[in-house]
């Protein structure tokens, strides 16, 4: 079964074994099991419970619409009732396929800014800052403009600028302009303070998943081993002079009999902020007093475990426009329709080619804030929530997020059976500096769509209206119309302390060969969408499996 997807028969009677196991091909397993397997003496299995990223729609740009909340490629997971939000649950998309999160996502290459990364070497993690983080952003990057002192040229995973234009979106950038957020040609150098349209991580107008990048080229190897449909369920320790060690993982294959894999050398989780919390939990590691409640033998005791999850809340103020065209109407027209796919299909450009947002800006929210704390993600669409048909008038929605959000919540299982959904409980707004950061760059946002430059398109704030004006009234629009743009991070938090799951190392405290390489190892959250942070953490972090190697 080496280098190809494994019918369940083949390995339901035996245990096999193999030097690294990771669990996830995702953003990050796509690109470990890249990089592991380069060694031919490794054996790699690489297990995803999703299935193949052979789906029309996972290609296609704006294939998005369709790969979330389908479960071919989405876990399909709903937040709990939010009080934040004012009682309100969310869809919560997570990769259920080959490539992960990377193979539905908005394809944004957004790597955050330095004093992310400044703030983690502080927190006694050395190796983190940004100089340290920049050469593995570089390592992998294929960027479209060659490499300099920023970006590299010749990796795997290829970042080009966007492929179709919007007069309103140029007009917002001058606006932005005019209040005080300069334009810059690009974001990921470090300081993101301005306004600049977003990078991608697409190929010639095409999706390029980290599965495309670094899975599908290597699949070829006899050292690697993939196999789909494949649900943990559990991981495997021994226990031996009071040192516990991760043994394996045990898993099972659509309604074949569970089977068990082992490590030599380690067990790698790469299952992302819900996924690897849920399986330790499930495994006995995490708080003891949840593992009790949910009959688990406790191996050890860790209270982190599926604590400190982040994620970014942004608020989707909208805007009705004139005299200029958005996607709305061309997208309710069916010869607009036509004419969209017609130009996709011949040149590869166009609307179809789009990530939901296009045109972005970073700003302070208020002057006592050090760097940038709020970002926009510019639309050139309104709907009234996500897989809602577009409204049928010109419209666009200028989404303000919070990048530090100092709200907390956390990951729980709900049952013993791996396949079921665990409690996610975000606690959006539920910090005081949140809410206020709300308001202003609520704010904020009004100041941008009342410059010159946006003008002549005579823009009507019609969510949440102009007549939502105090303080007391934006704090209620922001949970009205806050949603996530699926960025949970830091449910096996990095760090030196003896309260972190993983070290600056991203192993497991107190368990011999388990890491956690993916984004729940996030300290603080980036500032910005976190895929090429996974990516980056992924290439260090396999660089240090191949150092620690005995």
């Amino acid at each position: 079964m080496h280098g190809m997807t494994a019918r369940p028969s083949s390995h339901a009677h035996c245990v096999q074994d193999f030097d690294y196991i990771i669990v996830g091909a995702g953003s990050a397993g796509c690109l470990l099991a890249n990089r592991l397997s380069a060694d031919p003496d490794n054996r790699v299995l690489l297990l995803e419970a999703g299935g193949a990223d052979d789906y029309f729609w996972i290609h296609v740009p704006v294939g998005y619409l369709y790969t979330i909340a389908n479960p071919r490629t989405d876990w399909c997971f709903k937040t709990t009732e939010d009080p934040g939000l004012n009682g309100r649950s969310l869809g919560y998309a997570r990769g259920r396929v080959l490539g992960g999160c990377s193979s539905i996502n908005a394809m944004i290459y957004m790597r955050g800014q330095a004093a992310d990364y400044d703030h983690w070497a502080a927190q006694g993690l050395p190796g983190w800052a940004w100089q340290d983080v920049l050469p593995w952003f570089k390592r992998s990057e294929d960027y479209v403009h060659g490499a300099d002192a920023f970006h590299g040229a010749g990796g795997e995973l290829r970042v080009e600028e966007r492929r179709v234009s919007w007069d309103i979106l140029d007009a917002w950038r001058a606006a932005a302009a005019e209040t005080g957020i300069p334009s810059i040609k690009e974001f990921n150098r470090g300081n993101n303070d301005g306004c600049a349209y977003f990078q991608m991580n697409q190929r010639r107008g095409v999706r390029w998943s980290n599965a495309k990048a670094f899975l599908h080229p290597v699949r070829h190897r006899p050292n690697l081993t993939v196999i789909t449909h494949a649900l943990v369920t559990t991981l495997a320790f021994d226990q031996h002079d009071g040192e516990k060690r991760a043994r394996g993982v045990r898993f099972r294959v659509k309604g074949a009999p569970e089977a068990e894999v082992r490590a030599r050398r380690e067990v790698i989780l790469a299952a992302g902020a819900i996924a690897s919390p849920q399986i330790l939990q499930l495994s006995g590691v995490g708080p003891a007093a949840l593992l009790r409640e949910h009959g688990i033998e406790v191996v050890h005791d860790m209270p982190a475990v599926g604590a400190n999850l982040q994620d970014h809340l942004q608020i989707r103020m909208m805007y009705k426009v004139h005299n200029t065209r958005t996607l709305n109407e061309q997208a309710n027209s069916l010869l607009g329709r036509a004419l969209m796919g017609l130009d996709y299909l011949v040149r590869r450009r166009g609307p179809l080619t789009m990530p939901p947002s296009q045109l972005g800006a970073f700003a302070r929210s208020d002057p006592t804030r050090e760097v940038p704390n709020i970002e926009w993600h510019v639309q050139p669409l309104t709907l009234d929530k996500f897989g809602s048909p577009l409204h049928e008038f010109p419209a666009i929605t200028p989404s303000v997020c919070n990048l530090r959000p100092e709200s907390r919540g956390y990951v729980h299982i709900a049952s013993r059976e791996a396949g079921a959904q665990p409690v996610i409980a975000l606690n959006y707004l539920s910090a005081e500096d949140d809410l206020r950061v709300a308001v202003d760059a609520m704010r904020f946002t009004r100041r941008i769509m009342q410059a010159p430059a946006l003008a002549r398109f005579a823009p009507e704030e019609f969510r949440p209206g102009p007549a939502c004006d105090s303080d007391d009234e934006l704090r209620r629009a922001a949970g009205d119309l806050g949603t996530t743009i699926f960025h949970p991070v830091g449910t096996c938090r990095m760090g030196s302390d003896a309260e972190a799951v993983v070290d600056g190392r991203l192993r497991v405290q107190g368990i011999r060969g388990l890491r956690v390489i993916d984004a729940s190892i996030m300290p603080r959250i980036t500032s910005g969408n976190t895929n090429a942070p996974v990516t980056m953490i992924a290439e260090k972090g396999a660089a240090m499996v191949l150092e620690d190697r005995r």
